[in-house]
């Protein structure tokens, strides 16, 4: 077994050095000599039967320990991480120290590197923490906005002879000029007034307007080879419809529901809509959990970390966005993003430790259903790729950090700004804790995630350095 010892330059890095007898190195000469038996020719002597002597006559025992050390660094190194009992976030360039004696065989390899490791943290007592959420009750009104929702999905449109307004749907066509060159046309385009999914400024000119008429308004195009550039833009109105509901009867409950009254449909609504109310207070309580559970601890973040998300981030956003997206100010966000999520993972990992946390198959199938559709792919094609890509234990991970959190949460004092208590049972509860989308958002957003296995791996040094 290696010999390692470990200088501590700061929280978040040290210096490890491996010492590496001659006995063990033996096993890697011996294959390194095997090596380049296949590699050379020598007159006499068939391939990869050439004997030691001869290679060292040819080659140089030099040259061999040298390939026998670049070729057993690695698993050298990682003997050391697990001799000194550390977990690496970087990889080191390893300097050599010293070597055995090439003719005696005396002495041993020593080695050293500088790296990033996980800092050792102890977790502040998380029971009972105190926060306050929004109070929230499904009145008549919330219940009715349901229902309204609900009727809109089963709702006609139907041509009006008055001015366009809000939320009405209107046929219009389009004319876009930068000075004097029209740089875009379009015809019969729907759109739906105060929707804002086009054009800036388009809602405010099309209000007010009626079938036959114009109005023309300046915007900044956003795509195209004019992105950018200020643009005056007329619009057309050729039609307006608004959309007519249907009646709120026994037969529209029929239509849009398993039930036969409309009594019955209000009623799964006002249940539903109290459901909403404990995911919406669950997950403001949950976020605010994790910022007072934070602001116990002191957390150092290694610089390299910070460094290598934000140089990934900024170099695949780059090539999508264009230099602009480059600035002092995002990239202080970012590395901001950067080391809240690193903390809150680090946090979260070592709070499931102590609660001896495990995740189930189930919970993770869950999950990934939860997170599909956010991406809007099926299950196994999702499922499948995240396989392929290897994340299947960073998928994991977040999971069992979520119950973490969880676990935090269903410890805490949680009350409303009118002292009531707020009973979330439901919420981090396994049944409920599932609900939504938003419930199945990871806890650490833009979260850092560091592959250990390659991260253990030395850079690998062509020619042994000898101090």
């Amino acid at each position: 077994m290696v010999k390692s010892t470990v200088e501590n330059l700061n929280p978040t890095r040290v210096k490890l050095t491996v010492e590496v007898t001659s006995e063990e190195l033996e096993p890697k000469i011996k294959a390194a000599y095997k090596s380049i038996a296949e590699q050379v020719q020598v007159p006499g002597f068939r391939k990869g039967k050439v004997p030691a002597p001869i290679i060292d006559q040819r080659v140089g025992r030099e040259y061999v320990v040298q390939q026998a050390i670049n070729d057993g660094l690695n698993d050298f190194y990682q003997q050391g991480l697990a001799e000194a009992e550390l977990s690496p976030l970087s990889r080191p360039e390893v300097e050599i120290d010293e070597i055995p004696d090439v003719k005696t065989n005396e002495g041993v390899l020593k080695f050293s590197g500088e790296l990033d490791i996980k800092p050792v943290i102890e977790l502040p007592d998380y029971s009972g923490l105190e926060v306050e959420v929004e109070p929230r009750s499904a009145d008549d009104a919330a219940v009715q906005e349901q229902l309204d929702e609900l009727r809109s999905r089963f709702g006609t449109l139907k041509d009006v002879e008055r001015p366009a307004a809000t939320d009405d749907f209107v046929t219009i066509d389009l004319i876009a000029k930068v000075g004097d060159e029209e740089v875009d046309t379009a015809s019969g385009l729907s759109y739906q007034v105060g929707a804002g999914t086009m054009l800036e400024g388009i809602d405010e000119a099309l209000e007010g307007l009626s079938a036959g008429e114009d109005a023309t308004f300046e915007t900044t195009l956003a795509g195209g080879e004019h992105s950018g550039e200020t643009a005056s833009v007329k619009v057309t109105l050729q039609a307006v419809k608004e959309r007519e509901l249907p009646e709120a009867d026994d037969e529209f409950a029929q239509l849009a529901s398993e039930f036969d009254t409309i009594e019955e449909l209000r009623a799964d609504l006002t249940s539903k809509a109290e459901e909403n109310l404990v995911v919406e207070q669950g997950v403001e309580a949950r976020d605010k959990v994790l910022e007072k559970l934070m602001e116990l601890i002191e957390v150092p973040v290694p610089e390299s970390v910070v460094a290598e998300q934000v140089e990934q981030h900024f170099t695949s956003q780059n090539h999508e966005a264009g230099d602009d997206h480059d600035t002092e100010e995002h990239r202080e966000e970012i590395s901001k993003q950067t080391a809240d999520a690193f903390r809150n993972e680090l946090v979260l990992d070592e709070i499931a430790q102590k609660e001896e946390i495990g995740v189930e198959q189930s919970e993770v199938i869950e999950y990934i259903v939860s997170t599909a559709s956010q991406y809007g792919m099926e299950p196994n094609q999702f499922a499948q790729m995240l396989d392929q890509a290897g994340q299947v234990p960073m998928i994991m991970g977040e999971v069992r950090r979520r119950k973490a959190l969880a676990k935090v949460l269903e410890l805490a004092v949680v009350k409303d700004t009118e002292g009531n208590t707020v009973d979330l049972t439901d919420f981090v509860t396994p049944a409920g804790d599932e609900d939504e989308a938003e419930a199945a958002e990871p806890v650490a957003s833009e979260s850092p995630e560091v592959d250990e296995s390659e991260s253990a791996e030395v850079e690998e040094t062509q020619d042994t350095k000898q101090n």
